[in-house]
């Protein structure tokens, strides 16, 4: 089960048991065995004779390619002592050679067939489970052989070599690095006070430098022969193959491996399930203020039956009224806290933790923890509305129904995560169906005095609870401050809330329905494309991607093309608009209007349009249209939501410099542009002193005359689409019948400083971040903008194989190719190194040698097919989602040549040889042409001699 504490740390975590070591089981069961949870049939579940489980299910969502997952039961609770960091060391050293596979051809060879390492190409390492993953793009039989004799290989036939294991160790601490910050540190010293002594609180994944620096070969061999068995692997596949045949696949690479123990489980804790009255307070200058009330309690001893997910839905809707009710006070005009929450999540399996968190500006801990403390007390105390439980009802019956209308079109992903929770949580995977009718059956007995009682006995009394504060400034007061706050509110009368009457949605008539004045089909793709008499064009895609879904799109005229040199943060509040909900409803109204459909308000400002976006239904589309029609003619500028968003402006200022890519984040943007202001990092009090008034006349005008273009693609009856189109927007005021051209805010420069620029941050004193950016062009020319992606996906297999593996000096560089849509003449070409202070000189070396051999010598024969190939799997594999679509359909009228590029897209990258990449990489990439940025610690910045760059 999952450990809900630790819901912040990257590098993944799932459940074992405390205690001693205890005798293996004979065979690991499947959940669905003891459950009365009935399994989806299209599920195929099987063991080997050795023990190895597998889990195949037929689907053509994406059609013609597959995912392929395995899973061994084992991770860094696994390793001894001497074994810290063993776990994810191995999973990199499955990269590195096995019996069939040759040091550094696994990543090659896949590449070949159109793979993308980190992409389609991956693994991981929890704290229970190490897995691996591979993305195929098509339905070839011999590709999934490959990839079942890859699996194979990393189950069983690894090298270890010592020379490879080495030449890796560079790579791992590497990661380690990179991954140190105040947010890792915060979680350690977390974790550590709720569970002191615990194993767990030890055995993070990165491992400990005296391992990762010293292991032996025989080290590793040990560990794997011991973890990596046959019993303790699980194979997932899911996708576009026949089940027979996968099945027999598996049998064919797996049943000869031999036969071995299953690992002994290893404990967790001890966990001091009694722990109460201790107070921590832990202080960095980069955290926002958070208060957290917590209690351990014992594990939930329950298996998946449709009892205990009667009761845990219980427990969960009891849950969601109380942080609805906290997030009500946070929507509101004097919030007390950014944010709270009340929940209890599992520690593994061997303990919960029940927490109430408050998080608030700084010095507002105790008016946040006042608010919310005795908002929990009284929900406790008086229970639920039927009202509150009604709307909580509502929204789990329509995600059962949503699931349901699009259960024949479910994607390989949805099914992969649901075969996962079966082996890591032993949630049993069921139809929808069956899961829409349990609800049903169950649904009358949702009662207020149910749900009470449910939430009641699944939380812990927060009776003289642990507390910890975290934050940039101590507590007034101290730990003393915080328990006597504390203890006050536990004692404090307290009295029956009031009931909240709902409101019925008021944005339904927009007027008589709009009359359309053209309708055409696009020829290539099959797009319709409508124009209404008031200038609103509408562009429609049906497919069967995606049953009983619309993906929609609009875009109105402007977006950051209003900002200027003058007034560079015209837009910079509307990203805070929808938490001002409408003229006639609060966003905390809208929730409560909105239960249970698929309909929300969106808008944000991109690039050169204002956009609005999401996923609808059928059943909800007229509502989502009003929705944003709604959103274009009474926008609510609330004065709640412009606090909202001086409160997160102050805190993003606080976290600038923390971490090397937030200082280059922050400083790059003026560094490129020559400080100009539509481009740079305003001033925190420019930025604060922004009102939603100003914003209202800024943009108002763009909003309700500008031109509009909506996009919707999916399962949906064009008339009815285009009937409901015409009543909502069709039906606004005149529009402008075309897009502004903006002349003037299009220009973007490219500095013509090249000199060195040092950036500091306030990290780890050990980390550098250099980056090298190039100018280019805009994206115009097709045949030009696919010879430069052609050229960063070289150099990014340059970054990996040279830069990471052979000279371990980064865990993760990378390229990137930008270029412009918006501002012609303009686009970058760029080269990024996260690596230690002490080798920022031979980093740069390296670098500049790889660019001067892209410049001088054509690639390769195969380095150019391996960066070619996942590019035009990529472009193969476009237009299998709604979203896909989307891109090409949602500027189908404004911008008809995007249809006629991607049409064009993969030929062109066909035609591209290795010369033209490099003519490309001479023409952009002299050394003389880049700016350098090197980011260093503050500490280190003024020892820096400048060079390169």
């Amino acid at each position: 089960m999952r450990f809900a504490l630790a819901a912040a740390f990257s590098l993944v975590f799932s459940a074992p048991v405390l205690g001693q070591e205890t005798a293996p089981p004979a065979q690991p069961v499947w959940a669905f065995e003891e459950s009365d949870v009935p399994v989806d049939p299209a599920f195929r579940f099987g063991v080997l004779e050795n023990g190895l489980r597998y889990i195949i299910r037929e689907n053509n969502r994406p059609e013609g390619t597959a995912l392929v997952r395995m899973q061994i039961g084992s991770g860094s609770l696994s390793e001894r002592d001497e074994e810290r960091g063993l776990a994810h060391f191995l999973e990199h050293m499955a990269f590195n050679g096995s019996r069939r596979i040759p040091e550094g051809e696994m990543i090659k060879l896949l590449e070949r067939e159109g793979l993308a390492f980190g992409a389609d190409t991956n693994a991981s390492t929890g704290f229970e489970n190490t897995s691996y993953r591979l993305d195929l793009p098509r339905n070839d039989p011999a590709l999934l052989d490959t990839a079942l004799m890859l699996m194979r290989e990393t189950a069983s036939e690894l090298n270890l070599n010592p020379d490879a294991i080495d030449r890796e160790r560079g790579v791992i601490l590497a990661e380690r690095r990179d991954r140190r910050n105040y947010s890792q540190r915060e979680t350690e010293d977390r974790f550590a006070f709720l569970t002191p002594g615990a194993r767990y609180i030890d055995r993070f994944p990165i491992g400990i430098p005296e391992v990762l620096e010293q292991a032996t070969a025989d080290q590793f061999r040990e560990f794997y022969a011991r973890e990596y068995v046959p019993a303790n692997t699980v194979l997932m596949i899911v996708g576009d193959f026949e089940t027979d045949s996968v099945e027999t696949a598996i049998r064919d690479h797996f049943s000869d491996w031999a036969a071995a123990p299953l690992p002994v489980e290893p404990p967790v804790g001890p966990i001091a399930l009694e722990r109460a009255g201790e107070t921590d307070i832990y202080l960095d200058p980069a955290l926002s203020e958070r208060v957290a009330i917590s209690r351990n309690t014992a594990a939930l001893d329950e298996i998946d039956t449709v009892a205990s997910r009667q009761q845990n839905l219980l427990r969960q809707i009891g849950y969601r009224v109380i942080n609805r009710r906290l997030q009500r006070l946070a929507q509101g005009e004097d919030a007390p806290f950014r944010s709270a929450g009340f929940g209890t999540g599992t520690i593994f399996e061997d303990g919960r933790t029940t927490n109430l968190i408050v998080d608030t500006a700084d010095g507002g801990w105790a008016k946040g923890l006042e608010a919310a403390a005795l908002t929990l007390r009284t929900a406790l105390a008086f229970g639920f509305s039927d009202a509150e439980v009604s709307e909580q009802v509502a929204r789990t019956r329509a995600g059962q129904e949503n699931a349901v209308s699009a259960a024949s079109t479910r994607r390989n992903s949805s099914l992969i995560r649901a075969a996962s929770a079966l082996i890591d949580d032993g949630i049993v995977p069921s139809t929808p169906q069956s899961s829409l009718e349990r609800f049903e059956r169950f649904a009358p007995y949702i009662t207020p005095a149910a749900v009470l009682a449910a939430v009641r006995n699944d939380a812990a009394r927060l009776d003289n609870p642990m507390i910890r504060f975290r934050g940039r400034i101590a507590p007034d007061g101290g730990a003393a401050a915080l328990r006597s706050s504390w203890n006050e509110l536990a004692s404090r009368k307290i009295s029956r809330p009031e009931t909240i009457a709902a409101s019925q949605f008021a944005y339904t008539d927009f007027g008589p329905a709009g009359q359309v004045l053209s309708d055409e089909k696009d020829a290539d793709l099959g797009i319709r494309k409508i124009r209404f008499a008031n200038g609103v064009m509408l562009n429609l895609k049906q497919t069967d991607l995606s049953q009983d879904r619309i993906s929609f799109r609009m875009n109105v005229d402007g977006g950051d093309l209003l900002n200027t040199r003058q007034n560079p943060l015209v837009t910079s509040l509307v990203a805070a608009m929808p938490a001002g909900g409408l003229g006639k409803h609060s966003v905390d109204e809208l929730q409560t209007i909105l239960a249970g459909r698929n309909a929300r308000i969106t808008i944000s400002s991109g690039s050169d349009t204002f956009v609005s976006s999401g996923t609808t239904t059928g059943r909800d589309l007229e509502l989502q249209l009003q929705l944003l029609a709604a959103t274009l003619t009474d926008p609510g500028y609330r004065k709640e939501a412009q606090t909202r968003y001086r409160r997160n402006v102050t805190n993003y200022f606080k976290t600038l410099d923390a971490t090397p890519g937030n200082a280059l984040s922050a400083s790059l943007g003026s560094i490129l542009s020559d400080a100009d202001p539509r481009f740079s990092l305003q001033s925190e009090k420019a930025m604060k002193a922004r009102t939603f008034s100003q914003l209202q006349a800024d943009i108002s005008g763009r909003l309700r005359e500008g031109a509009l273009e909506i996009a919707l693609v999916g399962d949906f009856d064009p008339q009815q689409a285009i009937d409901l189109v015409a009543a909502t927007l069709g039906a606004l005021p005149q529009r402008e019948m075309e897009f502004r051209p903006y002349a003037d805010a299009r220009q973007r420069q490219f500095t013509a400083n090249r000199s060195q620029r040092i950036v500091t941050h306030q990290g780890e004193p050990d980390q550098a971040l250099l980056r090298y950016t190039w100018p280019t062009r805009d994206d115009e020319d097709l045949r030009e903008a696919q010879t430069l992606e052609l050229l960063e996906r070289v150099t990014r297999l340059w970054l990996q194989e040279e830069l990471r593996e052979k000279l371990g000096k980064a865990y993760s560089p990378t390229s990137s190719n930008a270029l412009s849509g918006i501002f012609p003449g303009y686009g970058t070409f760029s080269i990024t190194a996260s690596v230690d202070v002490s080798d920022i000189e031979e980093t740069r070396a390296a670098i500049s040698r790889a660019v001067n051999a892209l410049r001088e010598h054509a690639v390769d024969a195969d380095t150019l097919a391996r960066a070619r190939q996942p590019l035009l799997e990529a472009y193969s594999n476009a237009l299998k989602s709604n979203g896909s679509w989307l891109g090409l359909v949602d500027r189908a009228q404004s911008h008809p040549e995007d249809i006629a590029r991607f049409l064009k897209s993969e030929d062109v990258i066909k035609g591209i040889s290795a010369e033209d990449v490099r003519m490309m990489a001479e023409r952009y990439l002299s050394e003389d042409a880049a700016v350098e940025v090197l980011v260093l610690h503050e500490s280190k910045a003024k020892h820096e001699t400048v060079s390169g760059g």
